[in-house]
């Protein structure tokens, strides 16, 4: 079993167990979070419902791991010929979460 989601405007498959890394979210460490932007859920018996844009009654619950900041990386500009030289770093919040289970109704 498996549902898409999304989240941070970015969509994500997931299965119950999986880890995954999502922009930040603010919930506390340890503490659940509840997915109801649920595009599509795919059943252990092969049957799949898609949204339109988004199924109803269905949510996916986490549990928040941790919260942290991404690798840095470097925006780089110039212009050849024209000593121009911009150079700026950026670190991106995170949070890692758990996928505890794809609930089904209210």
């Amino acid at each position: 079993m498996y549902a898409i989601i999304e989240t941070g405007g970015k969509q994500y498959k997931v299965s119950p167990g999986d880890i995954l890394t999502v922009e930040k979210l603010d919930v506390g460490e340890g503490e659940e979070v509840v997915f109801d932007k649920v595009l599509m859920i795919k059943g252990n018996e092969g049957e799949s419902v898609i949204g339109t844009p988004y199924l109803e009654n269905i949510k996916v619950k986490g549990i928040v791991l941790e919260q942290f900041r991404g690798k840095k990386i470097i925006v780089f500009k110039y212009r050849p010929k024209k000593h121009y030289r911009r150079k700026r770093g950026h670190r991106q919040y995170l949070t890692r979460v758990q996928i505890a289970e794809v609930t089904y109704g209210s």
